[in-house]
């Protein structure tokens, strides 16, 4: 586990603003810490201090009027709503991500918000976190690349972001004091690297610091977190604001680097107090309240610009720029041909499921937007296929009531039809903020009623509204196609009126694995934990990291996804990118698309550490590119990988490591189809290693410093060499030799008297001198 300093190690920074803290007194300067109310920051107008608005927004604006709490859901004004991460993320499109961002931000404009709290960034450890529809991915590179790309968009537009839920926060069950129990070394390579891959690229105006304990210690009072690893090492330079009602001890919040407690919680007084009494030090307050005044300075152009409120017209445009992303979300599992309908043909089509007329297109919570309008699938499809060619019937109830009439109806539009469209899916109250989901399955009366659809008629094509992934290995068989909708937002309905009818293409692909059953996934003996704790005891594999390391079958793979036509790859390639430095490659394939529709291909590169000296997954995602081809149309597709892509954090140096060696890097469409491979020799990252009498004789041997120390050691003792030689002697028994080198170098001296305490202090000084003079 981390051990975690008592308070920051890390400098205080100096003030940007000196001359305005300078003439603030020490209750003032406390006053800007916490929030005025549950959406605004804290003015001092003597001081020319303004008070500025924040609000919810990771898919579209929450901006509550007159109320404000957190249970008003219902009551804020219209924005569009566009599609959840879960969907957006399944889109592998950066720069849809980012017009996104922009539109959401140019609404925020328009309202006068200062920051906008998205996006949420947080791993997929389990399919069943309530909040999954907020994520993006159970992988961290996607999930960097998704927030990256939306605070980019955000930011652009001179509104400020709010990166969350930093970190470990992977669950709702006891989410207000659950200690998320993780070692380092997944923190490192799993739970923390998207929000430094967005820290580092695009330097969001605030974190948000999350509710959770990270091995004991409350993320809003963790100074290794916020301090030391966000700012020190990171080098964030912008505002840390506490999850709505994550402080538990404000003093210790701001010791630790927090700067803003949202909402008020009376916390201004206890800071006076702290600081007169020497508890906490005013300079640390200072840079608090000056890292607020930094937020005004980034938000404070987009707010004087005084943008009118937007009209229809910029409404309607946010709408089709909804319309067309939620296109590119979809992903389509199966397809036996039945898909795309025809538009014009004299077939009926009947429609099943609540869903398709009263669709489900968000998650329910702190994300909740009330939309400029809504799109249903029902009304869509009648508009392309003509209104008497389509019956409906609604099946089952969303609140889960059985009701056998409305079964029995839709079995006899499923008898009559050429083709069933059933729109299937998780009720809003089966996943949202707040608590987790229980269960993989659809619900029972929608397998019940999909068991007697597929007894009648041969072409069930299955549409599932859900935020987070659903079982579907015990009722696809039946099915001629699978259309995962995931959350589309408000125009997703006619979004897959689109895909239904082939007005494009499928071109969304997993950003998470669906597995057989739930307890195939790798937290499942672990997940939610109890008393007050939780064991991240998978470590590093989690998602596709685990299944395939261990061969665990799954239902789909991450990165799967069809199309309505085919792609072919050529042999990949790999040349060095030495201008981006060392380690760094520039993968080259050449994709075609060989069918007779256009159709978008993501082409995903993966990277296999061949000898690893530490565990490490069968091969993780490093990059990956999205591209649109016409048929016949080839595309030589670029993805580049830097050192970073071929590292692992190593415990024994608590850094970033480059091994040298092999590393296979994999060419494909999903983590399961990979189309080709290209093998590249790494150098290793060079940085000098610290040996001493702890370090084995095999670590000393494979060390070129202390390979060259040792060897001058042995060639001057001669026979005298003993156990030590035996390591490097090839002509030694393998398995005699193999235990030697596994022995710490200062543990000879128990097994041997050829070998004294002395000359092992000889070694390593012998060794730190020849280190130092490289």
């Amino acid at each position: 586990m981390t051990s975690l300093p008592a308070r920051p190690t890390t400098p205080l920074p100096p003030l940007a603003h000196p001359d305005v803290i300078g003439r603030l007194t020490l209750e003032q300067k406390a006053s800007l810490v916490s929030g005025a109310d549950f959406w605004h920051t804290q003015g001092v107008p003597d001081a020319g201090i303004p008070s500025v608005m924040v609000t919810d927004g990771p898919h579209g604006l929450r901006k509550q009027g007159e109320q404000s709490d957190a249970v008003g859901l219902g009551g804020s004004n219209p924005a569009t709503c566009f599609p959840p991460a879960v969907a957006l993320a399944s889109s592998w499109d950066p720069d849809a991500v980012r017009r996104v961002g922009a539109a959401i931000a140019d609404e925020a404009r328009a309202e006068q918000i200062a920051v906008v709290l998205g996006p949420g960034i947080n791993i997929k450890r389990s399919p069943l976190c309530g909040r999954n529809f907020e994520y993006a991915s159970e992988d961290p590179f996607v999930a960097g690349v998704f927030g990256a790309a939306m605070v980019e968009g955000i930011q652009s537009r001179g509104v400020g972001s709010s990166l969350k839920h930093f970190a470990a926060n992977n669950q709702e069950t006891d989410r207000l004091r659950v200690s998320a129990d993780v070692d380092e070394r997944t923190l490192r390579e799993i739970y923390l690297p998207a929000f430094e891959h967005v820290v580092t690229t695009q330097q969001p105006t605030t974190v948000m610091c999350s509710y959770n304990k990270i091995n004991g210690t409350y993320s809003s009072q963790n100074p290794w977190l916020l301090t030391d690893l966000l700012r020190g090492e990171w080098g964030f330079e912008g505002l840390v604001v506490s999850d709505w009602g994550a402080v538990s001890d404000p003093v210790a919040a701001v010791a630790a680097g927090l700067d803003l407690e949202m909402p008020p919680s009376g916390g201004q007084a206890v800071i006076v107090d702290a600081v007169r009494d020497g508890r906490l030090d005013e300079a640390v307050l200072d840079v608090a309240a000056d890292r607020l005044l930094t937020l005004l300075d980034r938000t404070g152009d987009a707010l004087a610009a005084q943008d009118p409120a937007l009209d229809d017209e910029a409404y309607a445009r946010h709408h089709d720029l909804a319309r067309e992303v939620a296109l590119g979300s979809a992903v389509l599992l199966e397809n036996d041909g039945t898909l795309p309908l025809d538009p014009s043909g004299a077939g009926r089509i009947g429609v099943v499921g609540a869903f398709a007329s009263e669709p489900r297109y968000q998650g329910a919570g702190s994300s909740q937007v009330v939309p400029t309008r809504l799109d249903d699938a029902l009304t869509a499809i009648r508009a392309v296929a003509g209104e008497d060619r389509v019956d409906f019937a609604p099946g089952f109830r969303l609140d889960g009531t059985v009701d056998e009439a409305l079964a029995d109806e839709a079995v006899a539009v499923a008898r009559d039809a050429d083709a069933v469209v059933a729109f299937l899916g998780l009720p809003g109250v089966a996943e949202s903020e707040g608590y987790d989901r229980t269960t993989m399955s659809l619900p029972d009366d929608q397998l019940a009623l999909l068991e007697k659809l597929v007894g009648v008629n041969d072409k069930v094509v299955v549409v599932l509204s859900n935020g987070s992934a659903v079982t579907v290995t015990e009722w696809r068989d039946g099915t001629a196609a699978i259309l995962e909708g995931w959350l589309l937002g408000q125009a997703g309905g006619s979004a897959t009126a689109d895909l239904l009818f082939g007005v494009a293409s499928p071109s969304g692909r997993l950003t998470e694995t669906i597995p057989h059953h739930l307890e195939d996934t790798p937290s499942y003996l672990n997940f939610p934990g109890g008393d007050g704790h939780v064991l991240y005891g998978e470590g590093l594999h989690v998602g596709y990291r685990y299944y395939d390391t261990l061969h665990v079958p799954v239902a789909y793979p991450f990165g799967y996804g069809l199309t309505y036509t085919t792609f072919e790859y050529g042999e990949p390639s790999a040349t060095p990118a030495a201008d981006r430095g060392p380690n760094s490659w520039d993968v080259h394939v050449t994709v075609t698309n060989t069918g007779d529709r256009a159709g978008s291909e993501v082409v995903q590169v993966y990277v296999h550490d061949v000898a690893a000296r530490v565990p490490r997954p069968a091969h993780e995602l490093r990059g990956f590119r999205k591209v649109s081809l016409e048929p016949g149309a080839s595309a030589d597709v670029l993805v580049p990988l830097d050192a970073r892509a071929f590292a692992f954090w190593s415990l024994r140096d608590h850094r970033w490591e480059v091994e040298a060696g092999e590393f296979v890097i994999e060419v494909g469409a999903s983590s399961h189809d990979v189309r080709g491979r290209v093998t590249v020799t790494s150098d290793g990252d060079g940085a000098a290693r610290h040996l001493d009498a702890t370090s084995t004789i095999g670590e000393w041997l494979t060390d070129p410093v202390g390979a060259q120390v040792l060897g001058a050691a042995l060639a001057a003792a001669g026979e005298a060499g003993g156990m030590l030689a035996v390591a490097s002697d090839p002509g030694a028994d393998a398995g005699w030799a193999e235990m030697v080198r596994q022995m710490p170098i200062g543990k000879v001296v128990s097994f041997t008297d050829a070998v004294t305490r002395d000359q092992v202090d000889q070694l390593v000084a012998a060794y730190e001198a020849a280190s130092a003079a490289r």
